[in-house]
């Protein structure tokens, strides 16, 4: 509340009085410290435009190059006002042409005003800078676009109710009630509108952390697809199968997304088996055969060797590595490789035996009886000459 006593009329008149009185007083007793002082407010508004349109110079030579920090900063200097200038000249040299006490209060009172709304405007060029700066060179869809424009009304409105806060607490006014009821206020509205603030500030989160970009291949959940647009409370993905999932930016967030367009390096994981009847000797040596033939389409083996005997093949695996994160260029490479190996093997007279089970049982005495029928051996006859 304002102070009543001291903002009466008739104190007001006392104090206009008073200052109408005392200023040709004033004038005439230190004409010549205002002379000094008006010529170092001049100097100083003359550096403080210079300064300014050093910045706009800086906002100049930058265009083309895209928002960096250079850009940011002569843009929050160039955005300095003129109100503020005069007002921070004058406040400089109070002192110096040593005005009298009220019109010293209306200056500095002034001076508050100015300083407060130009530092509201000051923060506001570096956020919004800093904003341009993170989606710089980004293919942003018109829906992020209008999120940023709400992001930006509501950092100024934020901004210049915190300045306009201050300058009622420096006049005299009791901006504790003010404060409670914005508070309040705010938290009604937070809880009412809660769910699209979360997919805002997921939208946020999605344009400064950049876990993925509109054209980027991801996999969430059970979707795997390409990002079509990232909007103000969704995200739109296009599904390998031609689908258009539209997914809440907060519960892309909450899970575990997979990149896949960041990817440098693909994994072919290759389980083999062969006939338990191969010769050692030849076992041996499948490891350099798979080596050599992953070598020869490009890859690399990272992991290759016997894994265990199995139900009725001896096993190994292997784990070829393509050096790109495209499987335009990885299943042609998978499919090489096994048409590679398959052939390998066949020259090698090493056979793929299929999943069998041969099952054997006894006679009475003990004896094994054979799961085939004894046949006699054929021998060969030659039809030339009729011998055997």
């Amino acid at each position: 509340m304002l102070n009543t006593t001291k903002s009466s009329p008739a104190h007001l008149e006392r104090q206009l009085a008073s200052f109408f009185g005392d200023t040709p007083e004033w004038l005439s007793e230190h004409w010549f410290s205002i002379l000094v002082a008006t010529g170092i407010a001049v100097g100083i508004v003359l550096l403080l435009h210079t300064l300014r349109s050093w910045g706009m110079r800086l906002c100049r030579d930058s265009d083309g190059i895209g928002t960096n920090w250079y850009t940011i900063f002569g843009r929050t200097i160039a955005r300095t006002g003129n109100f503020f200038i005069l007002m921070t000249a004058i406040r400089l040299v109070v002192n110096v042409a040593e005005t009298p006490p009220l019109l010293d209060k209306t200056i500095t009172l002034l001076f508050t005003v100015a300083a407060a709304f130009q530092a509201a405007i000051w923060i506001r060029e570096v956020i919004f800078g800093l904003i341009e700066h993170r989606t710089r060179g980004e293919n942003a869809s018109e829906s992020l676009a209008s999120a940023v424009g709400i992001i930006r009304l509501l950092i100024s409105i934020a901004l210049f109710a915190i300045a306009l806060v201050m300058v009622l607490s420096n006049v005299g006014v009791n901006v504790t009630g003010l404060i409670a009821g914005l508070g309040v206020g705010g938290i009604a509205i937070g809880l009412a509108a809660q769910g699209i603030f979360g997919d805002l500030i997921a939208a946020l989160s999605i344009l400064f952390d950049r876990p993925f970009r509109v054209g980027d291949n991801i996999k969430f959940d059970q979707t795997s697809g390409t990002v079509e647009g990232i909007g103000l409370k969704s995200t739109r993905v296009r599904s390998f199968d031609g689908e258009l999932h539209v997914i809440s930016n907060r519960q892309l967030l909450d899970k575990e997304l997979q990149n896949l367009s960041d990817r440098t390096r693909i994994r072919l994981p290759f389980k083999i088996g062969v006939a338990y009847e191969t010769p050692p000797e030849k076992l041996e040596r499948l490891p350099e055969i798979f080596k050599e033939i992953v070598e020869a389409n490009g890859a690399t083996a990272v992991r290759n060797g016997f894994s265990g005997f199995g139900g009725s093949s001896i096993d190994y695996e292997l784990i070829a590595e393509v050096h790109t994160g495209s499987w335009d260029v990885g299943h042609p490479t998978r499919d090489r490789i096994l048409i590679g190996i398959v052939r390998k093997l066949a020259e090698e007279g090493i056979s793929i035996p299929y999943p069998t089970q041969t099952t054997f049982t006894a006679a009475p005495d003990g004896r094994i009886i054979m799961p085939y029928p004894d046949v006699q051996p054929v021998m060969r006859v030659d039809k030339e000459d009729g011998e055997r």
